[in-house]
């Protein structure tokens, strides 16, 4: 029997550890209550989905419905050297990573320690370390709000882009995930490009890395880089790296050479939005109750009792930070309700 909570707070359901409240709160554990839900008079405007909280910041208490997505459970299937694995919409990303690592299915372990659930990542388009989610989803099976009817997307119909999808666009609010599929291989081809994975790896005196290798060598090197939520409050990532016309990039690199930067392709170049904000002097500064992380200027911290709103003021401040310094205007990775 569903149990609908009124007045719900919302502190522990969000990694910033905002104090919200919700007019409504519902959890759900599996796709038949979902559907039985969402076809009852409790349906009601404003909804919102929340899974781990990780992406998400409260401004204000949410007047309207929350149903927390609880759904659990992870299943595989080989075939030869590939490997369907399916799992729930609320299963915590890294221990289905952690899964697959285990079980020698190679593709996830770049995404290591990425905090939030499994229905969260095609959503968001997570990526990490040279490998975004797209490189590995195959399918994601959903529930629509507006009729209760199980639709599942394929590669296409998700329409990603760099940290987007269409779950962020066209059919944002309108389809709830219960659980999500990625194509793994039992043939592991590692990538070491990106960041300090392969200088980690030297270190440890570690020539053919394993699976579990990577894994834990993106796991350290993010642990050193990033607080845990469990003992201060943030959400990860604040704001994405901006993606620009490859001119437009030598027009600025020409004023600042060592300006960090990741080519995209023949046209465009990613920067790196925590080296900007870094040299704009935001790097561990405490602002009120907030401030940014000490190792990574990327990441906006609670420091105790902040409100969401302090923390959005601060990062209103960073991004005029750093457009009149570099004419770039940063965007936002994580929603604001």
């Amino acid at each position: 029997m569903l149990q609908i909570l009124q007045n719900a707070s919302l502190k522990s359901y969000n990694t910033f550890r905002v104090d919200a409240c919700a007019q409504l709160f519902v959890m759900i554990t599996n796709e038949e209550d979902l559907k039985t839900l969402i076809t009852s008079d409790v349906i009601k405007e404003p909804l919102l989905i929340l899974g781990g909280g990780s992406n998400i910041l409260f401004t204000r208490n949410f007047e309207g419905l929350v149903i927390h997505n609880a759904i659990k459970g992870i299943s595989s299937k080989i075939d030869g050297k590939n490997v369907l694995v399916t799992a729930g919409a609320g299963e915590a990303w890294n221990d289905l990573v952690n899964y697959c690592v285990d079980h020698h299915f190679a593709g996830m372990e770049n995404l290591s320690l990425i905090p939030g659930t499994v229905g969260a990542s095609p959503i968001q388009n997570i990526g990490a370390y040279g490998v975004e989610l797209m490189d590995i989803f195959e399918s994601c099976r959903a529930v629509e709000i507006a009729t209760g009817k199980v639709r599942v997307f394929g590669k296409v119909d998700c329409r990603f882009s760099y940290r987007d999808s269409i779950f962020k666009n066209e059919l944002k609010n309108k389809f709830i995930l219960t659980e999500v599929t990625y194509r793994l291989s039992k043939d592991f081809k590692p990538k070491l490009e990106y960041g300090a994975i392969r200088d980690e790896l030297t270190n440890r005196g570690i020539l053919n890395p394993s699976i579990k290798d990577v894994s834990q060598t993106v796991s350290h090197i993010r642990v050193s880089k990033l607080p845990d939520p469990a003992t201060i409050g943030n959400a990860g990532s604040f704001f994405k790296n901006p993606m620009i016309k490859t001119d437009d990039f030598r027009h600025i690199q020409s004023t600042f050479p060592d300006i960090v930067h990741y080519p995209v392709d023949n046209k465009h170049v990613k920067l790196a939005a925590g080296w900007m904000i870094e040299h704009c002097g935001w790097r561990g500064r405490v602002v009120g109750n907030t401030g940014t992380w000490k190792n990574q200027a990327l990441v906006l911290v609670n420091h105790g009792n902040a409100t969401g709103s302090e923390i959005f003021r601060l990062s209103a401040q960073i991004i005029k930070s750093v457009e009149d310094e570099f004419g770039i205007t940063l965007e936002r990775e994580v929603n604001i309700i």
